[in-house]
């Protein structure tokens, strides 16, 4: 390890959907968070690493804060406030604008209590001209008294060299946390339940997506080890709503798993043979239990 080798934990946060997770996908130059227009779409802490020559950052990337109505809702608001503690720095995404909504000043209210570094992020830059920066950034400004304040667009990886920089600034000096060849912490299974609720999302009507959730039954690849079969369920809240999924025919259903399984072939860079079941179960977003075996860890946030 090099003397000044630095090494330390970045977390992402922002109102839902402003991008943090195609910003993080962008910054390790690999697909781990899944992504979406619909809001609220990543629900668990998502970490990944960053390795270079100066060190390693670890991205913790967070649910987005938001009222939370339900006790997913509440779980999600939890993970990403309980981050807020234990990290090296912050890095608060915004959209560009020059108006500074309830939900980005309730961020600011979490901010205030917190002596970490933040680095605002003014996110989706390709969208708007070079001149309407600096009233935006002023706007800002006004609400915080940030650390540095970096313009980027996550789409097109527009100054995120520089932003690694910056996040290099505030990290301390010390050896990696995590093998340089380790690109996320979250186990396979995880990825590939995400990545079919990704699909399903894109897939979906809008009132749905928000209500369902997958279960991943069984991953087994191959002694030959250029097949894995996976057999998921993607649980659903109505009998209305599993109607919607399967399609007329299975065709939704069709394809939802043939995205999914394009992109879990990518991940797991050989051939896969996807099998998907939709069950209903009725407010699990209310239910402990099952929000547990959906694979979200109520205790993670309540420490």
């Amino acid at each position: 390890m090099k003397a000044d080798n630095k090494s330390g934990f970045a977390t992402l946060i922002g109102r839902p959907n402003v991008g943090k997770s195609t910003l993080m996908n962008q910054l390790i130059g690999q697909k781990i968070a899944i992504t979406s227009h619909k809001p609220q779409t990543t629900r668990n802490r998502i970490q990944t690493v960053y390795t270079s020559e100066e060190g390693q950052i670890v991205f913790v990337d967070t649910p987005g804060i938001h009222k939370a109505k339900n006790k997913l809702g509440e779980y999600m608001v939890n993970a990403a406030e309980r981050t807020l503690r234990e990290v090296d720095v912050i890095l608060w995404l915004v959209e560009p604008s020059d108006f500074v909504g309830p939900g980005d000043r309730h961020i600011a209210e979490q901010l205030k209590k917190t002596d970490i570094p933040i680095i605002l992020v003014i996110n989706k830059t390709d969208t708007i001209k070079k001149e309407e920066l600096l009233p935006f950034i002023d706007t800002y400004r006004k609400i915080h008294d940030f650390d540095e304040i970096v313009p980027v667009s996550a789409l097109k990886g527009d100054n995120t060299k520089v932003l690694i920089e910056q996040i290099f600034k505030y990290l301390p000096y010390g050896p990696n946390f995590f093998d340089e060849d380790t690109i996320t912490d979250q186990p396979m299974r995880q990825i590939v339940a995400e990545l079919i609720r990704e699909k399903a999302l894109r897939c979906l009507d809008e009132e749905i997506p928000h209500g369902i959730a997958v279960s991943i039954e069984s991953m087994k690849t191959r002694p030959s080890g250029k097949v894995t079969d996976i057999e998921a369920t993607i649980i659903c809240e109505k009998g209305t709503h599993k109607g919607i999924i399967i399609g007329k025919q299975g065709v939704m259903l069709k394809k939802i798993g043939s995205a999914a399984r394009y992109e879990i072939e990518q991940q797991l860079e050989h051939k896969v043979n996807l099998r998907l079941w939709v069950k209903v179960k009725k407010d699990w977003r209310d239910s402990d239990y099952l929000i547990k075996n959906f694979g979200y860890n109520k205790k993670e946030t309540e420490q």
